[in-house]
């Protein structure tokens, strides 16, 4: 598996088969896999001059087009699944792990102040609901899924269930099976 490319284990994610650079690009026509495509180019190519700045430009208006805040600079693992397009921010100093599925309308950001300041990092394979909020410095452990509609501003530990505003955590060791597929 380590021969195959970051957007081939992106796209594995969605599909549960290795594709060819051919079958990657003809499933761009999903505005998910189309921006995680872009996002992974820009990620590639950000700090040579002439295609950084390309990169950048084309990220930007997929930015735009499809509503996802997502920059090259946030570090996100392997196997990343967007679920919905539409309204997503992710602040670009937090961490995500692999083999994360995010929803829509989810923002992952700072808290400026109090106990938990600075920007969240998130284990691997983490499930994040539609609408949920993840803020502060907190640390989010493996194998956690966060309900829709969840806010988190609180370490999780590892195989747990968070429900609710404010969030509750509730230990369980299979939190994610049948929401993760195809981990690579």
């Amino acid at each position: 598996m380590s021969n195959y490319s970051i957007i081939q284990k992106d796209f594995y994610r969605e599909s549960g088969k290795w594709l060819s650079k051919f079958e990657i690009w003809a499933k761009c026509i999903n505005p998910n896999l189309h921006f995680i495509y872009i996002f992974r180019k820009t990620q590639k190519h950000m700090k040579k001059p002439v295609l950084g700045i390309f990169w950048r430009l084309v990220l930007r208006h997929y930015q735009i087009k499809y509503g996802y805040q997502i920059y090259p600079e946030t570090e996100i693992g392997e196997g990343l699944y967007l679920g919905h397009w539409g309204s997503l921010v992710i602040n670009p100093k937090a961490k995500i792990g692999k083999n994360c599925n995010i929803a829509q309308g989810v923002t992952i950001g700072q808290q400026n102040r109090g106990k938990y300041q600075g920007f969240p990092t998130i284990g691997d394979e983490v499930w994040i609901g539609t609408n949920a909020v993840i803020v502060g410095g907190v640390s989010v452990g493996n194998n956690i899924l966060i309900a829709p509609n969840s806010y988190v501003n609180f370490d999780i530990p590892s195989n747990s269930v968070v429900v609710g505003n404010p969030g509750k955590i509730y230990p369980i060791k299979r939190a994610t099976e049948g929401y993760i597929n195809s981990k690579i």
